[in-house]
């Protein structure tokens, strides 16, 4: 997996729906920024969360398990090579669909964290979307919903101290063409994802969720 990201690393920097929206705004809020404020960005892909947050003043160190991403570490969520309580926060913004173990990532995060945590995430809509998801890149693993974020952070010994549901509007063409999605496989994204797209574009649901370290 960590070549196929490194491949596509260019395109995720410079995509649109990575690089803005009301999600990203929040997460880099929810990090309540500024100097002296240290930062973890996990799974960092186009450092769009990481650009922002240094931006503001935090000290901001990336990780990404692909090295084209050019993080400043190279690893997983579910092994973060930092001892417990590095980071002010940690952050982590459009990825953990594509942890192999999501509970173990959240645990992590917040073994590395003094105080908290902020999730950005595409949540589960149905088995169908899913395997959309599965056939535009073989590296999806799953959405979640709502109910099971909230496990996974009491499993990791993190009380949800603040969560916002948003929808993005996500335009399907850009969205195979960024992981080279084409012909019958892009044929079936569309089959699957049916009355979703309205005129090329699609309601992403997302959810931002803070936990605070009990």
């Amino acid at each position: 997996m960590t070549d196929v990201w490194s491949d596509r690393a260019d395109a995720y920097r410079q995509s649109p729906v990575h690089a803005a929206g009301e999600d990203l705004d929040l997460v880099v809020q929810w990090c309540e920024p500024g100097p002296g404020v240290t930062v973890l960005d996990v799974a960092t892909g186009g450092g769009h969360v990481a650009r922002r947050l240094r931006e503001a003043g935090a000290t901001v160190v990336t990780a990404d398990p692909a090295p084209g991403m050019q993080a400043d570490t190279t690893a997983t969520a579910e092994h973060l090579p930092f001892a417990d309580g590095s980071f002010d926060v940690v952050a982590c913004r459009l990825a953990a669909h594509h942890f192999a173990d999501v509970i173990a990532a959240v645990k992590e995060m917040a073994r590395v964290a003094k105080q908290r945590v902020v999730i950005c995430d595409n949540t589960f809509v149905s088995e169908s979307s899913e395997e959309a998801d599965r056939v535009r890149d073989p590296s999806h693993v799953r959405n979640y919903s709502q109910p099971e974020w909230h496990s996974f952070f009491e499993l990791a010994g993190l009380e949800v101290s603040d969560e916002r549901y948003l929808e993005r509007p996500l335009e399907i063409e850009p969205w195979l063409a960024r992981v080279d999605c084409v012909a019958e496989d892009a044929a079936r994204v569309r089959e699957l994802l049916g009355d979703r797209v309205v005129h090329g574009v699609m309601p992403l649901p997302t959810l931002v969720i803070k936990g605070v370290k009990r």
